[in-house]
């Protein structure tokens, strides 16, 4: 269905922040900031409603709360923003492969940086994701490399509080790189096993085949080797995917995906093991045997999806070039999984993550080459969530 622009259902806060300056060299990075004196929230427009739409979950119903902040700025490209044991965050910035560490003091600086990081167009340091094992923090990052698209790992440590990152390893390689649609969410499912989501790399053919990492959801062993059980046999789990750029799980453990369409319908899908979603020969809800549809779509130039995150039943998901954040009730009860809006204002949005203390950080993407920065930007909101009984 497509989702009409709605007036914006929150003001814009103004931030003023003290940026470092910035060449085209990919270092030094920007120096971003969190300094709580920078940050200056001012009222909402006088015909912001009272209250944003509602949205369902297990527990309640739920919209976001008053008191959005901006929690860091000054970020360049960021991409994707994993959380650290201690509550601490890790956020990727893309092009010049540098990740960032948010204290829990509110203090912002480099954690490492991916040495091995090719950008260009939409290519470079993308998603992240954070297992614990053994005793040990692992943080993953997918990048773009000479010639592929890889994951790779590194070791985290802390001492008091003073994050490290450690060598890189490679977990898994060969994944097709171009100078679009390279896919790049990384994240552990339920099952502790690592899904990674892969474009097609403008290689159209290669999402129906099943032997191609292209257009992809791989499902991995923590140390990259195809998961016992996946359907094909190898790490492909489903297929027939143009540009997968957003995982996650509702709380009965039903996995989703956002994903970009051409010019047609992007889509949020529900991923079953061994399902075709059908790229390049079907976009959006055909009613094709062949294919799984959608449970949600839009047009392609009111989304342009990416980060998704999913709190009880509801899927919140973010748009580049919808400049939007959308929450989906994908319950069993609900009559049709319906989009509505409940946040807006901040222009690009790349990554939406759950807080698990009942609010969603939420990572702005003005400064990749596609937007319209401001002063501040790119930033990292957090937005509370207010349940609706």
């Amino acid at each position: 269905m497509t989702i009409p622009r709605r007036r914006r259902t929150l003001a814009l806060w103004i931030v003023v922040l003290t940026l470092a300056s910035a060449g085209c060299a990919p270092a030094p990075a920007a120096a971003p900031t969190s300094d709580p004196r920078t940050v200056d929230p001012v009222a909402p427009r006088a015909e912001t409603p009272s209250a944003a739409p509602s949205v369902s979950s297990p527990t309640g119903r739920w919209r976001p709360a008053e008191g959005v902040a901006a929690i860091a700025g000054g970020l360049t490209a960021p991409w994707s923003v994993a959380a650290l044991p201690d509550g601490a965050l890790a956020v990727s910035e893309r092009d010049s492969g540098v990740i960032r560490v948010l204290g829990t003091d509110g203090t912002v600086r480099e954690l490492g940086r991916v040495e091995a990081v090719v950008s260009g167009g939409e290519s470079g340091l993308h998603g992240l994701a954070v297992l614990e094992e053994g005793g040990r923090t692992w943080l993953y990052a997918y990048h773009g490399a000479p010639d592929d698209n890889r994951v790779v790992r590194g070791l985290v440590t802390s001492d008091g509080g003073d994050w490290a990152l450690g060598e890189m390893e490679t977990v898994f390689t060969g994944i097709p790189r171009a100078n679009t649609h390279n896919g790049g969410r990384i994240a552990f499912g339920p099952d502790g096993l690592l899904y990674v989501a892969t474009g097609d790399a403008q290689n159209v053919g290669a999402a129906q085949d099943p032997a191609e990492l292209g257009g992809k959801i791989l499902r991995l062993t923590a140390e990259g080797d195809p998961a016992p059980g996946n359907p094909f046999g190898t790490a492909v789990y489903s297929l027939g995917h143009r540009n997968v750029q957003g995982l996650a799980w509702t709380a009965d453990g039903t996995m989703w995906a956002s994903e970009f369409g051409q010019n047609t319908w992007d889509e949020l899908n529900r991923i079953e093991a061994g399902g075709n979603y059908g790229w390049p020969d079907a976009e959006g809800r055909v009613g094709d045997a062949r294919f799984v549809d959608p449970v949600a779509v839009w047009s392609t130039a009111e989304a342009s999806p990416s980060g998704i995150a999913a709190v009880g039943e509801t899927v919140f998901m973010t748009g580049l070039r919808g400049e939007r954040l959308w929450a989906i009730d994908v319950s069993a009860t609900a009559a049709a999984a319906a989009p509505v809006v409940v946040l807006d204002g901040y222009g690009r949005l790349r990554d939406v993550v759950a807080d698990g203390n009942g609010g969603l950080w939420v990572l702005t993407n003005n400064t990749d080459g596609r937007g319209d920065p401001r002063d501040g930007d790119d930033l990292l909101l957090r937005v509370p969530l207010g349940r609706v009984d």
